[in-house]
């Protein structure tokens, strides 16, 4: 086994993961972390940090679909057989060869989009206990509706933050137990495997196009869907 590169055998060193999914992947750690420190006294921040949020799931949702290789949810989204039979394999100590998210990490990937797509949603719609603080589409519910969903935006953070604690709870089993390093290819973009898995490279007009349509909608929902 060699002990240059925890993921794979000795072998080829492949671009695993693209810059985009790298850049929203290291983002939304900040922006995350920035929205928690700034959700009690600095509100218009929190705010602004909830559309860049949003603005990123948007993309990665997109790039999902548009991406190429490893970004893709077709290249990791399984169905159940698939993914009971990869849970089989986790207590083994052999390292872990598969060329982008397995079908656990999927699981994870999906569940934190959910929740930030969730935590998003609500605060848009939030208005704190005084009817003063809220979500630029307050003004399209009730305001008992808006202090309902205040509540739900407070525990879907919650809920994230259990999501974020498993995610790195399994990142850091992969690198203790299963020797491999996931963090080090989210950083660089490059891992080394058996053989090639072959990833082509995306077109940069689709690229631009999901940066266009991301920043647009989180610049429209910031101003209450009005032009």
């Amino acid at each position: 086994m060699a002990r240059g590169d925890l993921g794979a055998a000795a072998g080829v060193r492949v671009r695993l993961w693209d810059a985009p999914i790298r850049l929203v992947h290291w983002l939304l750690v900040g922006l995350i972390a920035f929205a928690w420190w700034s959700r009690k006294d600095h509100l218009d921040w929190h705010r602004w940090a909830g559309y860049a949020v949003l603005g990123l799931v948007i993309f990665r949702v997109y790039w999902g679909f548009a991406g190429a290789g490893a970004a893709r949810f077709a290249s990791f989204v399984k169905g159940p057989r698939a993914t009971l039979a990869y849970l089989a394999t986790v207590p083994r100590r052999t390292p872990s060869g598969t060329p982008g998210h397995n079908p656990l990490g999927a699981l994870s990937i999906l569940a934190i989009l959910v929740a930030l797509a969730l935590q998003t949603v609500t605060g848009l719609f939030a208005v704190d206990v005084d009817g003063i603080e809220s979500g630029p589409l307050s003004d399209r519910v009730s305001f008992e509706t808006g202090r309902r969903l205040a509540e739900l935006h407070e525990q879907a953070f919650t809920a994230l933050e259990a999501l974020i604690a498993l995610h790195v709870a399994a990142v850091l089993f992969y690198l203790v137990w299963k020797r491999t390093d996931l963090v080090g290819p989210m950083i660089t973009g490059r891992r080394t495997f058996a053989r090639d898995p072959g990833y082509p490279a995306t077109p940069r007009w689709r690229l631009a196009l999901g940066v266009a349509l991301a920043a647009a909608a989180a610049w429209f929902v910031s101003k209450g869907l009005k032009l």
